[in-house]
């Protein structure tokens, strides 16, 4: 959610981003789709859920329609459109900073973790707490799953984990 900076705003359609990260001393390239969770752009969406290595569903902790349509929308366009048996999932509850107006208890969030085999993590884009951890969360299971990173696996696209060139080193940015 680094990579996705303008999280604050709200994303129409969808938004592309490199995100750049380190993770056991390996410079890792990651490129992150970032799609509108509003179901108008769900026939957008269907197409990127193919091939994907890792997939972060995002709700509000003061928005519970944004946690039910998890299970009623997303997750099945996930289990419908994926086509990596393996792909990660992680679930992340946003706007944490606002615990005085949660509607949706961390509990709720693990327990939906546990049932759709995801990983799970609370984070606020505002404040910016656990937002890195979002992603290097998810690439070390990316990372521990050997079927996720072979080259031409089945299921697989294209891997967009890739190794960071040395001559981009001196990039930086907020993605």
């Amino acid at each position: 959610m680094h990579a996705l900076c303008d999280l604050l705003l709200s994303t129409t359609g969808v938004d592309f981003k490199v995100k750049y990260v380190t993770i056991e001393g390996k410079k890792l390239k990651l490129a992150i789709w970032d799609t509108a969770g509003q179901e108008r752009f769900r026939t957008l969406t269907s197409s990127y859920y193919r091939g994907a290595q890792g997939i972060i569903m995002v709700y509000d902790v003061t928005r519970r329609e944004t946690f039910t349509n998890l299970s009623e929308i997303w997750a099945k366009e996930i289990d419908l459109y994926s086509t990596n048996q393996d792909c990660m999932k992680m679930l992340v509850g946003n706007k944490v900073d606002k615990e005085g107006d949660r509607v949706v208890t961390k509990k709720e969030g693990i327990d939906f973790a546990r049932e759709y085999g995801c990983l799970f993590i609370e984070c606020s884009a505002k404040t910016r707490v656990n937002v890195q951890q979002c992603f290097e969360e998810l690439v070390l299971k990316v990372l521990d799953t050997p079927s996720l990173l072979a080259e031409g696996s089945k299921g697989v696209k294209k891997n967009i984990f890739k190794d960071k060139p040395q001559s981009d080193a001196s990039a930086s940015g907020c993605c």
